[in-house]
């Protein structure tokens, strides 16, 4: 309610000769409110229809992590791939289910390597079951096998890869316990999207609600904000989607293993957890558009933030400690450097405004003092003034001796606005 009067007072300050009634602003509001929903309900229609694509994007972290640990748990030097163990584990299964007599009708549809892989899976999974003093003797006794399938067949016992078929697909189809759940999880998916799609009309309806309370020069600084705002909330979503969530879902994925609990995660819990991530990414990146309104609606001034650069950077950490949930310093500070990073640049876009506020104040005095001087000059030689013309330059004089509206923060000082932040 606060930020609503200061900017409901900053539109009127915009309009001197008017004042809106309080009503009038609320209808202003719900007009904007109104767009913004309209909007969303339209890009989250356009984005349902793209549903089976984004629910691919969004799976693709996930799959990312399960490749990397099947990987680490392969021997390296066996040229043994995640998928192409998947095949092996699906062959021996295949073959566990065929008659002997047609066994070699399906090995014969697979390249040598792959019949080599299918065969030393096949030893795996009868080896993985026995007791551990009884692994080895198997081994040996395995006459059919090569040097070096019951060398792989030894490394895969140490290592301890998953011998069941789909455990891929089953970790990134995942599970739904609810009949209507991958439904609305699909409108979820859709809505998220839908906000990214709509982000600079979003921004636009929010600027437009303001811009009436601005200069007719900061009027046109609109669009280039627009983009800058939409390029920092995209490169908050790319960086947490691309960087920042497979590390925490490795994390969890790890942690899970060293407990010895199954990774069998529900599809509705993750896509929340994943959507809800980066998207908070994308908005903590808008800081600086952020504090920017701030600035202009007169509720921050660069004095203000340098002398609390320490205490915004604690809650900067705080922030990044609650949003990003795994206890590692190192996800911690892939969000904490960036947004301390948009914290200091924020001061400087400050300061930046301030000087430039200032010159025109220099500049709007000048030309007021130049007029006065002018009106004396005229006087003094009896120059014919009128007095209309007397009363006219009397209402510019005062006009310009009103306090600018970005004066109306303590912090403005006319002599402090022009040094640079600490």
């Amino acid at each position: 309610m606060f930020l609503l009067k200061k900017i409901f007072q900053l539109r009127d300050k915009a309009n001197n000769n008017t004042e809106k009634p309080f009503l009038e602003h609320l209808e202003d509001l719900r007009i904007m409110v109104t767009r913004i929903v309209v909007t969303l309900l339209i890009t989250t229609v356009v984005c349902f229809s793209y549903r089976d694509a984004l629910m691919e994007l969004l799976r693709k972290p996930i799959v990312e992590v399960w490749a990397i640990h099947s990987a680490n748990r392969l021997p390296a030097e066996a040229e043994l791939t995640a998928d192409l163990w998947e095949i092996a584990k699906t062959g021996s299964e295949t073959l566990a289910h065929l008659p002997e007599s047609l066994h070699g009708n399906y090995l014969a549809q697979l390249s040598e390597f792959e019949r080599s892989m299918v065969t030393v899976a096949s030893c795996y999974r009868a080896t993985a079951v026995l007791p551990q003093n009884k692994q080895q003797p198997f081994i040996d006794s395995l006459s059919s096998l090569t040097e070096s399938q019951k060398s792989l067949l030894q490394q895969l016992v140490i290592l301890k890869p998953d011998y069941n078929a789909g455990s891929r697909d089953k970790f990134k189809f995942m599970s739904a316990l609810n009949p209507t759940e991958p439904f609305m999880l699909s409108m979820k998916l859709a809505f998220f999207a839908g906000v990214v799609m709509a982000f600079p009309l979003l921004l636009y309806f929010v600027l437009q609600f303001v811009m009436p309370g601005l200069h007719k020069h900061e009027k046109k600084a609109v669009f280039p904000a627009l983009a800058f705002g939409f390029g920092l909330f995209l490169c908050g979503v790319l960086f947490a989607y691309l960087k920042v969530l497979p590390s925490v879902l490795e994390f969890f994925y790890t942690y899970g293993e060293s407990m010895g609990i199954a990774n069998e995660w529900r599809i509705g819990y993750y896509l929340s957890f994943a959507l809800q991530f980066t998207l908070i990414f994308g908005l903590c990146f808008e800081l600086p558009v952020v504090v920017w309104v701030l600035v202009k609606i007169g509720l921050l001034d660069y004095e203000l933030m340098s002398r609390t650069r320490g205490y915004a950077i604690v809650a900067i950490v705080i922030l990044a400690a609650v949003i990003t949930p795994t206890p590692d310093a190192f996800t911690l500070c892939l969000l904490v450097v960036p947004m301390a990073v948009l914290y200091e640049i924020s001061i400087w876009l400050a300061w930046f405004d301030a000087r430039k506020q200032k010159k025109e104040l220099e500049k709007e005095e000048n030309e007021r003092l130049q007029r006065l001087l002018t009106y004396e000059n005229d006087e003094s030689s009896g120059s014919n003034i009128t007095e209309s013309e007397v009363i006219a330059a009397m209402d510019e004089t005062e006009e310009d001796e009103q306090p600018d509206r970005h004066d109306s923060s303590p912090h403005h000082d006319a002599e402090d606005t022009g040094r640079k932040p600490e």
